[in-house]
């Protein structure tokens, strides 16, 4: 018998549970890796997937070449919504770490609100890590950090840092926090790590004072200047996430927009018909 006869002749003889059930416990192992992004983006609520249509996770994360055993960082991870798809995505190989603002500017954004969201910020650092990791059944390593004060040991040791809708509050009130942000990044990527930005998008001839991130909006040219000028090379843009529907003048700002829709009456369903802002979409890559 033909060595090819041969192995046929033995996958007959292997019980029909082994030809079904391997196959599938094999995908659930990849799955549980983080292995298959696909099924982790349709596996979600339906709340998470209706903002699908303006994040679109699958394309976004591929541009910034996203895969699983990482070592991540989600800047301003806010309410979960990039961390519900990262954590199951990265998997039991990779780490994964929440890095917020500090306390100070915090206190800034939110003004007479500050002290109704206090204990949460507050214990942010402890609580963060048990959240995240509850999001997969074999999660990455998980931890947290505030922006500006990474832990040592992370040095140099990142693949990459998502800053995703979270630079218009470190350039608002002073700009050198973006600056040190991005000279931070650059500290704890490893060469050719990449940083994934997508941010809403001021057009480049509106006031400058008013695309200084005070309204949500920033230009595309801050956002570049501050990661070159840590030394990122600008590998690449994309407009995935791009909205030619928000055009916003000097008197508008990115809240009035889905999802946060602060605004009553006729303006309303105006704004509900523009959809989530404008963003631009780039890839930095720290040279090697």
């Amino acid at each position: 018998m033909a060595l090819g006869d041969k192995r046929m002749a033995g996958m007959r003889k292997k019980p029909w549970w082994v030809m079904v059930w391997i196959p599938f416990l094999l995908t659930l192992v990849s799955m549980a890796n983080g292995a298959d992004l696909e099924a982790i983006i349709v596996g979600r609520s339906d709340t998470d997937q209706a903002r699908d249509q303006y994040r679109h996770p699958i394309e976004t994360l591929s541009f910034f070449e996203i895969e699983p055993a990482m070592t991540v960082v989600e800047t301003l991870p806010g309410r979960g919504w990039y961390t519900r798809i990262l954590v199951p995505y990265i998997g039991s190989g990779g780490r994964f770490y929440g890095a917020n603002y500090d306390t100070d500017l915090f206190k800034r954004m939110f003004g007479e609100r500050w002290e109704s969201r206090r204990t949460g910020i507050e214990r942010w650092p402890q609580t963060f890590p048990a959240e995240a990791a509850s999001y997969a059944d074999r999660p990455p390593g998980t931890g947290a950090f505030i922006i500006g004060q990474a832990p040592e040991d992370l040095i140099g040791k990142v693949d990459r840092i998502l800053y995703i809708r979270s630079l218009h509050h470190l350039n608002r009130f002073d700009p050198s926090i973006l600056d040190k942000a991005a000279a931070e990044a650059f500290a704890l990527l490893k060469p050719d790590g990449i940083v994934g930005v997508v941010q809403h998008r001021a057009p480049e001839s509106n006031d400058e004072k008013w695309a200084n991130g005070s309204q949500g909006y920033l230009k595309q040219t801050r956002v570049i200047e501050a990661f070159q000028g840590a030394g990122f090379a600008l590998a690449a843009t994309s407009e995935i996430n791009a909205n030619p529907k928000d055009m916003p003048t000097e008197s508008d700002r990115v809240w009035r927009l889905p999802p946060s829709l602060r605004v009553d009456g006729e303006a309303r369903d105006v704004n509900l018909a523009i959809g989530e802002s404008d963003r631009m979409t780039l890839k930095f890559v720290k040279p090697n």
